[in-house]
């Protein structure tokens, strides 16, 4: 797997009508996945709400969007990060040190309910990033 860059949206209660939106325009494979499939918030209203969400083209484009929890703050307009991804542990970390000096870590990186090692920072400039190391697939 190579390392992926990509726009990731936050949305407050819509990614899945927005996701769907752009599936119609752009077209391509569509996954979510709700917060509660991964028991990721204590809030029973949030359970249907989407954890992640991706949209995957055949030509290329990859665009990525969640529900932001209700604990936390949203402002459209504000509501776009830019993802990180890929199997490669020390790659992604180098980068990760790289972004978070003068930054601020907002969820450390660890190991995510989904198995993989995810963080979240805002680097010097104000830019919020998602970096995200795939972890072991399972064997077919």
């Amino acid at each position: 797997m190579t390392t992926n860059l990509n726009p990731y949206i936050s949305f407050r209660d819509n990614a899945k009508e927005a996701m769907a939106f752009y599936q119609s325009v752009f077209g391509g494979e569509l996954t979510q996945s709700t917060f509660a499939e991964f028991h990721a918030s204590e809030d029973p209203a949030e359970g249907d709400k989407i954890m992640h969400s991706a949209l995957k083209t055949d030509k290329g484009l990859l665009l990525m969007a969640a529900d932001t929890p209700n604990s936390m703050d949203y402002s459209q307009g504000n509501n776009f990060s830019v993802s990180l991804s890929g199997d490669d542990e020390a790659e992604l970390r180098g980068y990760w040190d790289g972004l978070a000096d003068g930054g601020t870590v907002t969820v450390p990186m660890e190991k995510a309910p989904w198995g993989d090692i995810f963080g979240m920072l805002t680097d010097k400039f104000g830019v919020a990033w998602l970096v995200n190391v795939s972890g072991e697939q399972p064997q077919q």
